[in-house]
């Protein structure tokens, strides 16, 4: 089932002289989580801001949840949950306190604050002034807001920009046991690693234009090179490689002389990376 469908999507700011987005077109499925990965610029945030029905005026078709996104009205954020890049709070509330107001906002069921801020880690710091969190504190707040009202699709907008790696990381997992539970989330990002940990499938954009859509796994394969790269240490105990094509690998002679003879370090597939992909399809670098 199609929870988004996009077609022939454009955007011009007003007064702009150019479009900002050039007829995108994507579907998303229930219970997937796809990337929206590109460049700043790229026009990643101005179709998020028509999605989360922010901005008007766009030409081309938006349905969500089977209903054109400029008709849902008010009911439509009882199903939907956002979290930005910038954090936006009432510093001069706790986490507890936050959390306990934009719960009040909702008519149907949500979740206990204490149990969403301990989601993301800042169950110790609920009664914590918000003015005194780190910046990394408050995306972590930010996704926790987006989680009170249970939403049935989630858009998280660079979600562990800030973060350590432990954070990050419990963030990724939340997310991924989020899906599991039939949320279906849209992730926008430049953050290549996060995508490839995260996400279904991703879509690459750059000015205004989206260049291909695909599973990660399906486009490193298709990328990448057929091989293996085998680290050994040779007779003098110095790292060495060598390559081995992957097609036919079980009857290749000199690859199994190499495993009976040497000490192996590492093996690896040679698989592209989604930065690198992105560089050889955009021609673009993934700058913040």
């Amino acid at each position: 089932m199609k929870i988004i469908h996009v077609s022939a999507l454009t955007y011009t700011y007003p007064g702009a002289s150019q479009e900002t987005l050039h007829g995108l077109s994507f579907d998303i499925a229930e219970g997937e989580i796809f990337g929206f990965l590109g460049p700043s610029g790229a026009g990643k945030t101005t179709t998020q801001k028509i999605l989360i029905g922010l901005l008007k005026e766009y030409g081309g078709s938006v349905e969500v949840m089977n209903k054109d996104v400029s008709a849902w009205g008010q009911a439509y954020y009882e199903h939907v949950g956002v979290s930005f890049e910038l954090p936006n709070h009432y510093l001069k509330l706790t986490a507890l306190e936050n959390l306990t107001y934009f719960r009040s906002l909702y008519s149907g069921d949500t979740h206990e604050p204490m149990a969403v801020l301990d989601w993301v880690g800042l169950k110790d710091d609920a009664g914590k002034r918000v003015a005194d969190f780190s910046k990394g504190m408050k995306v972590r707040l930010n996704v926790a807001r987006s989680l009170i009202h249970k939403p049935k699709l989630l858009f998280l907008d660079e979600p562990t920009a800030g973060l350590d790696p432990v954070n990050a990381r419990n963030i990724k997992d939340l997310v991924l046991d989020l899906r599991r539970g039939g949320t279906t989330v849209f992730v926008t990002t430049h953050d290549m690693m996060v995508a490839d940990e995260l996400c279904d499938r991703v879509a690459f954009i750059t000015t205004g234009n989206l260049s291909l859509i695909d599973a990660p796994s399906s486009l490193k394969k298709q990328y990448g090179r057929r091989s293996v790269r085998v680290e050994y240490l040779n007779e003098s105990q110095a790292i060495h490689h060598q390559e081995f094509p992957l097609d036919g690998l079980g009857e290749n002679g000199d690859f199994i002389k190499l495993l009976n003879t040497h000490r192996i370090e590492t093996i690896h597939t040679q698989e592209s990376t989604l930065e690198k992909i992105f560089i050889e399809v955009t021609g673009q670098e993934l700058t913040v």
